[in-house]
């Protein structure tokens, strides 16, 4: 059987670092480096990492290959914007659309976030969801690490 793959958002990159999100984050990052899960981010990630921390960037770095690095095509683009058209995020937070429409061209089934109000949110997920179906693509999950630690520890 095949190990899941994730898309990583900015949030859980720099929540390795953070009081709040480092236990759970780093365990995620244990589970991946046992081979449980195989990571992936995109563009929209490198850019919003752009003014992080030295220790995130380094991290980003040594995790991510440039083929683990998702393009943000025209294709993304457009689906990023039909979400916006809809109203499923407030127009300032367009990135966390761009990293949900990449996930979604990539067919990858699991986006990774620890930012609960904009993406790991039952009604956005539907409205994502929504979009998805009506433009061709298949639905996706915005999950928490933690619903990925649990189920793949002894």
């Amino acid at each position: 059987m095949p190990i899941p793959t994730l898309y990583l958002d900015t949030s859980v990159i720099g929540g390795y670092f953070d009081d709040e999100w480092k236990e759970a984050t780093q365990e995620l990052w244990r589970q991946m480096e046992e081979h449980k899960f195989h990571f992936l981010t995109s563009e929209v990630t490198i850019d919003e990492m752009t003014n992080a921390p030295e220790a995130v960037r380094e991290l980003l770095e040594n995790t991510f290959a440039t083929e683990n690095i998702l393009s943000v095509t025209e294709e993304s683009e457009n689906l990023a914007a039909a979400y916006m058209e809809r109203n499923i995020l407030p127009p300032k937070y367009s990135d966390d659309a761009r990293h949900v429409a990449v996930c979604t061209i990539a067919q990858i089934e699991y986006l990774v976030s620890w930012n609960f109000k904009h993406l790991v949110n039952v009604e956005r997920e539907k409205g994502f969801n929504a979009v998805n179906l009506l433009q061709g693509y298949r639905t996706i999950r915005i999950v928490n690490p933690l619903e990925f630690i649990y189920g793949y520890q002894d």
